[in-house]
């Protein structure tokens, strides 16, 4: 007679046995920055070491495009040799800054490791900025280099930066070759030194930078590795430090966690294949990559997945390779997961959805197949390290079941805001746990949110902050005052609307003001949608814009 097994029960004593003492995973209680929590005993100190043990990976790929192949022993080669252009070229030494602002291309992935391999921090700009935003990157962070392609050379031109600058598409080569050979440097570092600073959007209208130190970074490639060893225990496949034969997609820019923190960096560390989709996202090249390549993971943000769906001609190529789809850097509905499963059979049995910020390095919870099949509309449990608190207003933890602000204390947790001690300070309290400023629930283990950070704009996947734009409206002369909200759009989850009170007697159109944005913020921040008015905002009584109140 066959024995039944509990999944849940199965589940927990396959995750015991790997974080238990004596586990490849065995998890310890230490002090981080004062506060004690679980970190993993056996983990990595530098990303500087976890580029070296990649090396014997040799002619395995590590990083594809649709007309490029580098193996791991001829990233390692471009890498040392760029280290060795970066000290002895450019000077760059411990704790410099070194900018990346670029499309997803090899290069980047390239750069980023440099920088690690010289203890520097690596700073990625966002690709989409226009000048102006990157004139304030640059005077916040003051990097000692950028390492930009041809189209942002151009923009950096405009501004006329004395930064040194190194264009990916005609210095990064000849560089590589006039420092070909040399050895892979070795930097000491402690583990919470910085290593990577990401912008993420600022409340208070400018970017923030996020400090991610080598701790966060390592502690997201062990995440990684759990998962694949969880993964492996589920299926039957033999557990291995690798390397591994997983082949991810990239669809997302490497100046976002999902694609650098959380694909690029850990593949280097299993041993698995990063095959970069290059260029907008347009579905026939990319299931084309997934049928040449033979992917076999790919985390999609949800308006992508909805381009997916609409697509004609699926059936043309081979998806078989397809076992891991996930959903991320976007919230999406039940009703929306359900459309993903009955039109695509590669995501019946995969699906899986996650929470997370850029402030936490990587996913705050991850929700199983099995875990949106039970409980639809869940974001899972919190994953190996983090706990999660639902806290009052008075910041207070909350019972099960009722909401308040989601409240996160993690290796993952970001070092702080690059300089910037008063935002850090309102983020993070002196036990180390972050304010997320997202509302939810905490329910038998499981996160569910409920609303949203401020008043923020999901578009496409990026994050958009109201003010930024009223600011610049602001700007224009024929404008009292201005607010931006997000509106429902079929594709992109929301699209950016602006309501503009125009002082009396001013006159401005829908071209001419979006022509005025568009020099001034990335084309995603751009208003598509208008209305003109004479009448004042709905303010309340501390004089802040009463969004609900507002019609479009």
């Amino acid at each position: 007679m066959t024995k039944s097994v509990d999944p849940q029960q199965y589940i927990a004593t396959v995750m015991a046995g790997l974080t238990g003492p004596g586990g490849r995973f065995e998890l310890q209680p230490e002090d981080v920055f004062g506060a004690r929590m679980p970190v993993m005993k056996n983990r990595d100190r530098s990303l500087g070491d976890v580029l070296a043990a990649s090396l014997p990976y040799g002619d395995r790929d590590y990083l594809v495009t649709e007309h490029r192949r580098l193996s791991y022993a001829e990233h390692g080669a471009a890498v040392a040799a760029l280290a060795a252009a970066l000290s002895e070229r450019y000077g760059i030494r411990k704790g410099d800054r070194v900018a990346i602002l670029a499309a997803n291309t090899p290069e980047w992935v390239i750069a980023f490791w440099a920088a690690q391999a010289l203890g520097a921090i690596a700073v990625g700009f966002n690709a989409w900025w226009v000048p102006r935003e990157i004139e304030y990157a640059l005077g916040h962070t003051e990097p000692a280099v950028v390492i930009a392609d041809a189209k942002r050379v151009a923009r950096l031109d405009e501004l006329g930066v004395d930064v040194p600058v190194i264009d990916m598409d005609e210095d990064l080569p000849r560089l590589l070759i006039d420092y070909s050979g040399s050895e892979l440097p070795t930097t000491p570092v402690d583990e919470d030194d910085p290593a990577v600073i990401l912008f993420t959007s600022g409340t208070s209208g400018r970017p923030k930078g996020v400090v991610h130190s080598h701790r966060n970074v390592l502690a997201v490639i062990d995440y990684h590795r759990y998962s694949d060893a969880l993964s492996a225990a589920f299926t039957g496949r033999p557990a291995a430090d690798g390397p591994s034969d997983l082949r991810y997609l990239m669809t997302s820019p490497l100046f976002h966690i999902a694609s650098l923190h959380n694909l690029a960096v850990p593949r280097l560390a299993t041993g698995g294949a990063v095959v970069i989709h290059q260029g907008a996202f347009d579905v026939d090249r990319v299931l084309r990559l997934v049928e040449q390549e033979r992917v076999t993971n790919w985390g999609a943000v949800p308006t992508m997945v909805s381009r997916l769906l609409d697509h004609d001609g699926l059936d043309r190529y081979d998806l078989s390779s397809l076992t891991g789809f996930a959903l991320a850097s976007a919230p999406s509905s039940p009703a929306f997961q359900q459309r993903v499963r009955d039109t695509l059979p590669f995501a019946r049995d995969a699906l899986a959805d996650s929470y997370g910020l850029t402030e936490c390095s990587t996913a705050v919870s991850v929700a199983t197949p099995m875990d949106l099949a039970a409980s639809p509309g869940t974001l899972g449990r919190p994953i190996i390290g983090v706990a999660v608190q639902v806290r009052d207003p008075f910041g207070e933890p909350v019972p099960d079941g009722v909401e308040g602000e989601i409240c996160v204390r993690s290796p993952y947790v970001m070092l702080g805001y690059w300089n910037d001690e008063t935002a850090t300070a309102a983020a993070i309290d002196p036990d180390r746990w972050l304010r997320t400023g997202d509302f939810g629930t905490l329910e038998g283990g499981m996160v569910r949110l409920t609303g949203r950070r401020s008043d923020l704009i999901l578009r496409g996947g990026e994050n958009v902050y109201p003010v930024e734009i009223e600011q610049v409206v602001d700007e224009h002369p024929a404008v009292a005052e201005c607010a931006a909200l997000g509106v429902a759009h079929p594709d992109l989850g929301q699209e950016v609307a602006a309501v503009v009170v125009l002082r009396p007697g001013a006159a401005a159109t829908e071209d001419e003001l979006r022509d005025f944005v568009a020099e001034r913020l990335a084309y995603f921040k751009v208003p598509t949608r208008w209305r003109f008015t004479t009448d004042p905002l709905p303010r309340n009584a501390t004089g802040k814009t009463v969004r609900t109140g507002i019609d479009l």
